[in-house]
């Protein structure tokens, strides 16, 4: 039967006890603006997948270059053709490109908030030194300048192509901020909606269905029910029946003030009067949202 060798207390040159007591933070206190900047720059890079891995960053940087490649094909052709107009309002530009910018909101939004609700980490940012308000306005905003970062590069590559092929410099100027304006009131208003249902779920993968659900059935019922009132002379109807999709709603605020040709059937977009309606549901929707997630983050904080 094998002896196991006695244990040997280590010499004194090799244990150390070191009493350092208890010893406060004396550095800078950076407090809730450092922390919501933070927390917004952080959103912002994740939406464009950088900081992560180069998975992360294939689908927002491929959605990134699918809105941009058109704007650079009417571009040369502009410039090849001598056109005198481009082929393509600023303003049109992003509604006909809502498919890809749903589609970025519905894999973006759920990665901004689903992978803090799913491992529980929210209440760490509500223990200090930030509030549900800091949290929610970072989200907020990194998702919708994410949003507007898509949307208006595309219409910056018009622009300088518009001046390269030398078409009327005041006309394309206002143009271009018509179209920043458009895309702005888009950005707000796509962001809210996705980081509302995305707030629901701690599964990205059930947000990202409901976010593609909800932008293509609203859409696809509302162009269905204002092709079905255009086809029985309803013309009257037609408007009113656009305040119920986020991209409807778009189209009916720069139709309305922008000066931009409506997708409606046959062209027939809000006027001035209804134009004030939908202004006012566009951004009493951007504030609903904003209140609901406010709402929802006080709960999941406690």
């Amino acid at each position: 039967m094998a002896v196991e060798p006695p244990v040997t207390a280590p010499s004194g040159d090799q244990t150390r006890i070191h009493n350092i007591g208890y010893r406060s933070y004396d550095g800078p206190r950076l407090g809730r603006a450092y922390a919501r900047r933070s927390l917004y720059s952080q959103s912002l890079r994740g939406s464009y997948g950088l900081g992560r891995s180069v998975k992360s960053k294939v689908l927002p940087m491929l959605l990134f270059v699918v809105m941009c490649v058109p704007a650079a094909i009417m571009v040369a052709v502009a410039v090849a053709t001598k056109a005198k107009e481009l082929p393509v309002d600023y303003t049109r530009y992003a509604i006909i490109m809502q498919a890809v910018i749903s589609l970025y909101v519905a894999s973006q939004a759920p990665q901004s908030v689903s992978r803090d609700l799913r491992f529980k980490t929210v209440p760490l940012y509500f223990s200090r030194p930030i509030e549900t308000a800091d949290y929610v306005r970072a989200k907020f905003a990194a998702l919708a300048s994410a949003l507007f970062i898509l949307t208006a590069a595309p219409l910056l590559v018009l622009y300088v192509g518009a001046l390269l092929a030398k078409l009327d410099f005041a006309d394309q100027t206002e143009g271009f901020a018509q179209g920043l304006v458009s895309v702005a009131l888009l950005s707000l208003l796509f962001a809210g909606i996705g980081l509302v249902i995305a707030s629901v779920t701690p599964r990205r993968g059930f947000g990202i269905a409901a976010v593609i659900a909800v932008m293509t059935i609203s859409y696809g019922a509302v162009s269905t029910l204002q092709a079905i009132a255009d086809a029985q002379n309803s013309i009257g109807a037609v408007p009113w029946i656009g305040l119920f999709s986020p991209v409807t709603l778009i189209d009916g605020v720069q139709s309305a003030f922008l000066g931009a040709a409506s997708t409606f059937p046959g062209g027939i977009g809000p006027s001035h009067g209804e134009g004030v309606a939908y202004v006012l549901v566009t951004l009493g929707l951007i504030a609903a949202t904003y209140g609901l997630l406010i709402r929802r983050y006080r709960k999941v904080g406690l």
